[in-house]
Parts: C-alpha cells; structure tokens; sequence
C-alpha cells in the first residue's frame, strides 16, 4: 500500500533530511586516502545522534553499522571496517535519519583523490541517471516514467543498470511501497501522485548488469568486478513540483 504523506508529514521528513545532508557534508569533508569506512561510520553516527535524530540503517534487518560504505566493485551495502580508503578509490555511502520517526533517504559516491577520467564519466553519469529520474517525478506520471528516464541514460553510455535491487517509498519507514526500479520491467507501474515522498536511487555499472551477494548476507558487488555508482535522494511530490528533500550541495 502507497502511503501518501500530507504538509505536515512532508515537513517532519524534511526536517530529517536537512540533518542527513548535514551528515553528509562533514562525511564529505572527511573522505580522504587513509581514513578508514569504521571512522567514517562514526563520525555520522555521532551526528545524527548529536541532532537527537537516530540512524535509519543501525540495526535495520539487523544491519550492524549507521552507514553502508561501498568501496570500488561494491555496488551497495558495503559494511564500515578498519581497511583504509586508497588514492584511486571510489566511495558509495548510503544512509538514513530517523527522526521521531520521520525517515529520510540519500547516498553519494565520492572520489579518493585523483581517479580516471572514465571513473569520473561512470560518476558523472549515474548522477545525471539520478536526476534525470527526479524530472519525470511528478504528479501524472507513472513510476516506470522515472525508471525508464534512468535506464536510457545509463544504456546511452554503455553502463550495466543493477535490477536486482531499486529505489522505494520513504518517510514513515525505510522502505515502503512502491518500488521504483531503474529499469522499467513488467511489474507494478503506479500513477505517481501527490503526496508521495520516494527514494530515488540508480546503481550503475561500468560493465555488467550482475551483481551478487556476498557471504556475509549485505554486500553486493559486480560478478565481474567492474566499478559502481550509487546516488540517490529523498524526494517529496507536490501537486505542483518535486522537491528535493535532502539536497546538499
């Protein structure tokens, strides 16, 4: 069942999300060659309990850490350890705030020093996927209207598009209906309407579509290894525009 969120609602979710981009700028400013993900964790983790808000992941399905930081090939749900980030490297963080139960959503990839130009391109693009998805948002359209947006972008360049996992209804909890693909398949095409408030958020790969599980039962990392992106944002559905509800920058 889609959920729709009234002003008030939209509100307290925006209050939520002004303290997620907050977390992510000083995550931001921290990103570096030798800072380890464990470190990062806890500088969001101190954050947003400073706000007295709590993070969304910690102990979500029993998920052991208040960030997912996915390093290089992994695509999402890269648990925080003591490994020290590398010059070269890319940096997925996705996180969430929960705030009197008010749930905001977003993620970033971030550069560790120097990197590729093609690196830059494949980052370059699934933002561009992100917001090409959050322009078809908007009231009368239909939710495949965004996946197909992000889809077409990422084929244009000749970019696997993650199908296993997608983006969702936020906002009174993490996940909620309906889902939103970045692909548009044969399953539930919802009119999109106002009062809606979703987490948009395309994982792109620099080669294959695959991804697989790890063992630990989170990690998800490209079957050939190849580099991913992840960007997403918390949006709220106006009857008359889309809001970016965790914009920071």
């Amino acid at each position: 069942m889609i959920r729709l969120k009234n002003e008030t609602e939209i509100n307290k979710i925006k209050d939520s999300s002004a303290i997620l981009a907050e977390t992510f700028k000083k995550l931001g400013a921290a990103v570096d060659e030798g800072i380890t993900t464990g470190e990062l964790d806890h500088i969001a983790h101190s954050y947003i309990t400073k706000c007295g808000a709590t993070p969304a992941f910690l102990g979500y399905l029993d998920y052991p850490a208040s960030i997912c930081a996915s390093v290089n090939e992994i695509v999402i749900h890269g648990i925080p350890d003591e490994k020290k980030l590398r010059r070269g490297d890319i940096l997925s963080l996705d996180l969430g705030v929960d705030l009197s139960g008010y749930i905001s959503d977003a993620a970033y990839t971030y550069t560790v020093g120097e990197v590729p130009e093609h690196t830059k391109q494949l980052l370059k693009v699934t933002e561009e996927c992100l917001y090409r998805g959050i322009e078809k948002a908007k009231a009368g359209n239909r939710i495949h209207h965004i996946s197909q947006a992000v889809y077409n972008h990422a084929k244009e360049h000749q970019y696997g598009v993650v199908h296993q996992f997608c983006g969702h209804g936020v906002g009174f909890e993490l996940h909620e209906d309906p889902q939103v693909p970045n692909y548009a398949g044969r399953g539930p095409n919802p009119r999109i309407k106002a009062g809606m408030v979703l987490a948009i958020e395309p994982m792109i790969n620099m080669g294959t579509d695959e991804v697989v599980v790890l063992e630990d039962d989170w990690t998800v990392m490209t079957v050939d290894s190849s580099l991913s992106a992840h960007f997403e944002h918390t949006i709220a559905v106006l009857p008359d525009r889309t809001e970016i509800l965790t914009n920071f920058s």
